[in-house]
Order: structure tokens, then sequence, then C-alpha cells
């Protein structure tokens, strides 16, 4: 039996080794089959990554609910953000050495595993850190995906097949959201509580994309022999992690506390040190401080950071406002995202069919950013009262803006380096776009919850609501309504000038918001509303900033081949420039012979000079 299972093993290998020689034989140009099989591959597990994105962030309030931690929210998604943020440009380097192909079964393995633990956590700090682990396998899910994409297809060529990754993030980010308030608002499903499942489904999921990876992804690879960054991630850890620690809990420490000092003190330090290390490394480093010198990758990695903040700010706190203000439950909201994956995908085909068409690409980062502008700044007038319809418009402005950013930046980045580049290239554009995205949720989150305490205490003191809250707490009905009490009670304390919970109470279980009487629910939704503006503020400022400089972003012209087809040609005329080498020291070493059999023939008095093959040698003159 042992010897069957070896047997199959090296089956297998054979197989992949086989087909990734075949690849390379063909000069690195893969016929559309291949391709599309390779794309399989590569769908199976950017469809895990982008559906465990979208299906947990309609949920949080669930969660953060059910665990007593609706504050704590942040450390959830940011866990997920930093790990796999710090991972990404690991993976890129690690599979340059070894193969894309290893490090992408590794990273579903990880991820297989951190979604299990997720399952299983019983408070809302347990799930930050299976999330984290959960990080740690998406960090390569999605980047080395996009690097694939760049080895086996030339720039204006990926918009042909970027249709089948539109299918899947459109899919998944609209399935994500049904599912994720379908399975949070069912209790129990086969005995086990409703939103558990929101991970547990990665499982199956899982299974399908390792399958077909292990059946497609079969291209060739070289090895390079280089030094392992580890230094550098360790100092990129030191530098990014008590920044965003200081994001998350500032508002509790004070932004001049000791602790927040010794944030900042540690991550600045951190910084500097990864940059020294990264110098010192050279072509090694996880980051090459080399590609800097071109002001196309350097430009497109600063925005892609500035986008990644409005991104991701915008993704994972409209879903909370609709729920909380708006009173959706988890399925509506996910319901109600669909105009921003509608204009993504509009935006992306239409911009991936254009630059297919035309090479040029410069004009769509400044429009996406003007449209992403123009969609926060609409979303600043928003109140508890705008209703839905409204917050549906700005939803598809942003997705127009995205669907225009998400690749042209990714493609920007790839064509400014040359083929021996693309992996480490392809993960720090990605590596950059999600630091803004951590940044972007940390900062956010900590504003919104910070600010609305205040904005509550303020909505309190306004006329409308003071006039509904004293209408409501005469009425007999309500007064006698247990669900009221608590609210009345601590409202009668804040009247008397006694210390309440009022400004707190969004703090942890808000499913209260939609039980109580909806003139004592107003001050409430008023409150966090004002705070999720100062929120959209804070993403329209760095989303204009990106506006200005994508003007300054240089668009150089793309290349006409895949980095495969590049380091096909790079060795074949590499061996060709051997091979005419050695044909020339055989042709000196050859006339050196002759001339030494001339003179020896000089020497000897011949009367005949010696031939050797068809060229005579030359008898020497006296």
């Amino acid at each position: 039996m042992p010897r069957t299972n070896g047997a199959a093993a090296g089956r297998a290998k054979s197989t992949s080794a086989d087909r990734a020689r075949a690849a390379a034989e063909s000069g690195g140009v893969l016929s559309p089959r291949q391709i599309k099989f390779i794309i399989f591959g590569l769908m199976a597990g950017m469809f895990l990554a982008a559906l465990d994105q979208s299906i947990v962030g309609t949920s949080m309030r669930t969660i953060g609910d059910d665990l007593k931690g609706q504050d704590q929210q942040a450390w959830v998604t940011t866990a997920y953000l930093v790990v796999s943020t710090i991972a990404t440009p690991i993976y890129g380097k690690l599979s340059d050495i070894f193969g894309r192909r290893p490090l992408y079964i590794i990273a579903i393995s990880i991820f297989i595993l951190g979604s299990l633990l997720a399952g299983i956590s019983t408070s809302m700090l347990e799930l930050a850190g299976f999330r984290a682990i959960q990080g740690l396998g998406a960090g390569g899910l999605m980047s080395l995906a996009l690097t694939v994409m760049g080895d086996i297809l030339a720039p204006r060529e990926r918009a042909k097949y970027q249709g089948y990754f539109l299918a899947v993030f459109g899919v998944s980010s609209v399935l994500g959201p049904l599912l994720g308030g379908l399975i949070s608002g069912t209790n129990e499903i086969f005995f086990i509580t409703g939103w558990r499942w929101i991970f547990l489904l990665n499982l199956p999921v899982a299974a399908i994309a390792m399958v077909l990876v292990v059946s497609f992804l079969h291209i060739p690879h070289t090895r390079r022999d280089t030094r392992i960054d580890w230094w550098g991630a360790a100092f990129i850890v030191m530098g990014i992690a008590p920044l965003l620690l200081v994001a998350e809990n500032g508002r509790d420490w004070g932004w001049g506390s000791v602790g927040a000092f010794a944030c900042y003190i540690i991550g600045a330090v951190g910084i500097v040190a990864f940059i020294l290390v990264e110098r010192r490394m050279g072509s090694n480093a996880l980051i090459p401080l080399s590609l800097f010198r071109s002001s196309t990758f350097s430009m497109a990695s600063v925005i892609g950071t500035l986008v990644g903040f409005g991104m991701f700010g915008g993704m994972l706190t409209l879903p909370l406002y609709l729920q909380i203000v708006n009173g959706a439950t988890p399925t509506e909201s996910g319901l109600l995202m669909i105009p921003m994956v509608v204009g993504l995908m509009i935006a992306s085909i239409v911009s991936g069919q254009v630059i297919a068409r035309t090479g040029k690409y410069k004009i769509f980062p400044i429009v996406g950013t003007f449209l992403m502008s123009a969609a926060f700044f609409y979303l600043t007038f928003a109140t508890a009262t705008s209703g839905v319809i409204f917050i549906m418009g700005g939803m598809l402005m942003l997705g127009l803006g995205l669907g225009q950013l998400m690749q042209t930046l990714t493609i920007a980045s790839q064509n400014s380096v040359g083929p021996r580049d693309i992996g480490v290239a392809t993960s720090a554009a990605t590596f950059f776009r999600q630091i803004g995205g951590t940044l972007g949720t940390a900062v956010i989150f900590s504003v919104v919850f910070s600010r609305a305490p205040d904005a509550i205490k303020t909505a309190f003191g306004n006329p409308d609501v003071v006039a509904g809250i004293t209408a409501a707490s005469q009425d007999p009905k309500v007064v006698a309504d247990q669900a009221n009490v608590d609210v009345l009670t601590q409202i009668q304390l804040a009247q008397s000038g006694q210390p309440n919970t009022l400004g707190q109470a969004l703090n942890g279980d808000t499913s209260f918001l939609n039980l109580i009487d909806p003139r004592l629910a107003r001050p409430f939704l008023d409150g966090f509303s004002s705070a999720m503006v100062t929120g959209f503020y804070i993403s329209l400022g760095v989303v204009l900033l990106a506006f200005l400089l994508s003007w300054f972003l240089k668009a150089t012209p793309l290349r006409q081949k895949s980095a495969l087809q590049e380091a096909s040609d790079d060795a074949a005329a590499l061996a060709a420039s051997n091979n005419s080498s050695d044909a020339e020291r055989e042709d000196a070493a050859a006339l050196e012979m002759q001339l030494e059999a001339s003179r020896a023939a000089g020497q000897a008095g011949a009367m005949i000079e010696p031939t050797t093959g068809s060229v005579p040698a030359q008898k020497p003159r006296e």
C-alpha cells in the first residue's frame, strides 16, 4: 500500500513537472487552453479570499452582539488586514525563489486552518487572533494570483482574460453579503450558531480550490539563489503593528498618552530600520528599493495606498451604517451593497477593454479617483433620515471609481519592471494597497466610535429629539414596554445631571435599537450618522490627495509580451551569446594550431605548407 501511494505521488509530481517543462519548451508562450486552466486555479483561490472578505463585513454586527464586543470589531478586521498585509511581500519573494505553485498551496492550507479556528472562537479577541491566521493565508491568495497573471499574460492581453476574474469577484461580492446576512440571521444551522458557518463555509470552498490549483497551476520556474529577508519582515512588523495598535486604542489611551507615544516611537524606529535593512539587502530585499527608481512604480504605489484607505474605509463601514442607521438586517445590507458591485464590474470591464485595444491607461486613475472623491463628498450629506436610496447612490459612484483603479494600478506597477522582478513588484503593489486598507479600517472605525459618544450627547440636545423623547416618555404603552425601560432610565439620569451610559450605548450590543420606540432611538441614530459622516470626510481628504497625484502618474507604453515570454527570450539570447562565444573560441584555437603547424614546417624546411581542415596554413615569412 505505501508503494502505491508513493507511486501515485511520484506520478503526480512527474505530471506537474512535465506540464511545466512543456510550457518552458514552448518559449514561454502558453496556449489559450493552458491559460484557461491556470486561470481556473487562480479563480478558485481568489473566490475563497474575496468571499471571506465580503461575507464577514455584513455579519460583524451580529457577531459583535453575540460575543458582546461591538466596540472590539475593529480588532477582528484589523488583525486580518495587518497579517495579510505583512505576509503579502513575503509570499512574493518566496514565490520568486521556490515557485508560485507551492506557495499558493501553502496559502490555501493556512487559510483553511484559520477558518476552522475562527468558526469555534468564543470571544471577539479570540476571533481576532484566528482571523490573523486566516490573514496569513489570504496574504498569498490575492497577490500570487495577480503575480501569475503577470507571468503568463502581456499587460495589454490581460484585459481579454479579466472577465473571468471580474465574474469571480462580482459573484463573491454579491453572494458573500447575501450568504453572510442569511447565515448570521439564522440562529442555528445543524445545531451550530448561525454566524459560525460564515467561517466554516470556507472549508468546502477551500477544498475545491485546492483540487483545482493542484490540478491546473503548472508554470515553469527557475529557482534563483537568493537570501530570504527575514530581518526586513521583522522590522516591517515592528514598524506597522504599533502604529495600527495606537490607531485602534488611541481613543481609550489618549492620543498624547505614554502608551501612544511609545507606539509612535517604536513604529518610527521599525520603519527606519526596515529601510536600512532593505538598502543593505539590495536585490534580495523584501521590497527592493531599486523598484522605486521607476517613477511609475513609485507613484502607482502611493496612489494605491491612498485608494486602499478609501476602498476599505467605504466597504467595511457602509454595511454597518445600513444596519445601524437604516435598520437593515444583515441580509438586506448585503443586497443593498449591489450598486457598488455593479459599478465596479461595469467600470472594470469598460476600462479593461479600452486598455486592451489602445494600450493607454493614464486617464483611468484620474477619472477613478475623481469619482471616489465625488462619492465620499456625496455621502458627507447623509443624515439618519436620508434613506437607503441616497446611500445606494453614493455606493454606485464609489464602485464606478474603484473599478477603474484596481487592475489599472497593478498593471502599471507590473509594466514598470522587468520579468525578474514581476513577483516582488506585484506583491509590493498589493502590499501598499493593503497598508492603506489596514490604516483606513483602523482609523475610520477608531474615529467613528470615538466621535459617537459626543455626537449622541449633542443629538439629545436637538429640540425635535427632545420633543419626541418627551412625548414617548408620557406614552403609557412606551413606558410599559420592557424594551424601553433601560433607555428611559438612562435618559432620566442624563436629564438630572447624573452619570449615565447613553454615550457608550453603541459600544456593545446595538440590537436594542430595533426594539425600542423610534422616538427614543432617534438620538442614537442621529449621533451615529454624524460620527459616520466624520469618517466620510476623512476618506474624502485621502482620496482627493490621490486624485491630485494621479495627474503625475507617468503611463509607460504597455509591453506586448508576458513575463514568461520575456524571460524565455532573455534565456535564448544568453544561450545564443554563449554559443557564439564558444564558436569564436574554437575558431581562434584552430587558427592558433594552424599557425603553430606553419612555424614548425618552416623550421623543418618543408616544401609544402601544412593544412588543417579546409583552411591552408600560412607559411611565416623569413
